[in-house]
């Protein structure tokens, strides 16, 4: 029977729990014993009762982590890691290019650590994906950000003072977060474009009720995401875009990659060109951000734009966002855990593709390349 434990997160301003009422009932039916620590769901307003007898309730570390086989986590670090057994399983997110003390760390106590933000984009591995989960609650939330932020009605009223014609909102980047900030944006009764690098997303956006603001780049990469621009088609971009930024009350940026820089879309002579009283929200801000002036984490004020660049956005929303991440993490479990036995299929490509480190070893190749290359 593999022993599963979820520690009580220890990042500043994170929301969201890693284990669920729900899901924690059905990881015992798989066969799991289940320890959590006290309060662990507190913050997404789980209560340790609301656990009933799924779980045993861990009032110190070492009574938590003793034989640990499995550790869940939103966001992991290196405290936590310290705790671990040696040769234990650890999944969550890991942001390695950001903690190479956290990756060592696990190299030196042999954990298998199973990235979720490197969980491959592919047909069978949809409901494991939890940076789409959790990005669409980011391209909800962005929306509503911007309407608060805004100076202007979202939707048109008729009203006996006249009437008022729609805001304008801009959504850069179709992806999940993206397309989510489309069809909100839409609800609240906004005029919206948006454009994509990848010609692939104009149907989707123009589904959603969006003009889609097509040019002559295709950029379709790898893995779902765009290949890197050109510095030509950066240009062609910018000419474009500059004009649709200027005349927009909104704009939403949502291009990301993760593991490496957001690209610089929006530059500050077109903050420059966009009227008084305008909205950038920076979905990108973790990874630098797509607005030139973007401070990560800030609200700043260029001009008269406002440009609000907020940091883990799904945190916002934790009861919903930690139900979406823990059923998540369990369909990724199903893969390992079977009548009440644990074990990891290294035939499997969403198990290959997720491993950030097992056995000592970096298994990921861009995290190896960066780190053991950096070294």
């Amino acid at each position: 029977m593999p022993v599963i434990v979820v520690p009580k997160g220890q990042v500043a301003g994170e929301h969201r729990v890693a284990l669920v009422p729900d899901v924690a009932r059905r990881l015992k039916a798989l066969g799991a014993e289940i320890r959590i620590e006290k309060d662990m769901g507190g913050s997404a307003f789980f209560h340790d009762e609301d656990y009933g007898d799924d779980v045993s309730l861990a009032q110190d570390s070492a009574a938590l982590y003793d034989k640990a086989d499995i550790v869940l986590s939103v966001q992991a670090t290196l405290e936590d890691v310290e705790k671990m057994p040696d040769g234990c399983i650890l999944i969550g997110f890991m942001a390695a290019h950001k903690q190479p003390e956290l990756v060592k760390k696990l190299q030196q106590k042999k954990i298998t650590a199973l990235a979720m933000e490197l969980v491959p984009r592919i047909s069978r591995a949809q409901a494991i994906d939890a940076l789409s989960s959790q990005a669409s609650i980011a391209g909800y939330k962005a929306v509503l950000m911007g309407a608060d932020m805004a100076p202007v009605f979202f939707p048109m009223l008729t009203t006996a003072a006249g009437t008022i014609r729609p805001a304008s909102v801009l959504v850069i980047g179709a992806g999940v977060a993206g397309l989510q900030a489309i069809a909100t944006a839409r609800r609240l009764g906004a005029v919206v474009e948006a454009y994509d690098v990848r010609a692939a997303t104009k149907e989707q956006c123009e589904s959603l009720g969006a003009k889609f603001i097509d040019m002559d780049v295709k950029a379709e990469g790898e893995g779902g995401y765009a290949r890197e621009l050109t510095e030509a088609e950066k240009q062609q971009q910018r000419d474009v875009l500059a004009d649709h930024i200027a005349k927009a009350h909104v704009v939403i940026t949502t291009a990301a990659i993760p593991g490496r820089a957001s690209p610089k879309i929006i530059l500050q002579n077109m903050v420059a060109r966009m009227r008084p009283g305008s909205v950038i929200v920076d979905l990108a801000a973790e990874g630098g951000g797509n607005c030139e002036l973007t401070q990560p984490g800030e609200t700043i004020e260029h001009g008269g734009v406002k440009i609000h660049a907020p940091l883990d956005v799904a945190s916002q929303m934790p009861l919903h966002a930690s139900e979406m991440y823990s059923k998540n993490l369990f369909n990724l479990l199903t893969l390992m855990i079977a009548e009440g036995n644990l074990k990891l299929d290294w035939e499997d490509e969403v198990i290959t593709g997720s491993a950030l480190t097992h056995d000592g070893e970096i298994k990921h190749t861009a995290t190896r390349e960066l780190l053991e290359g950096a070294a």
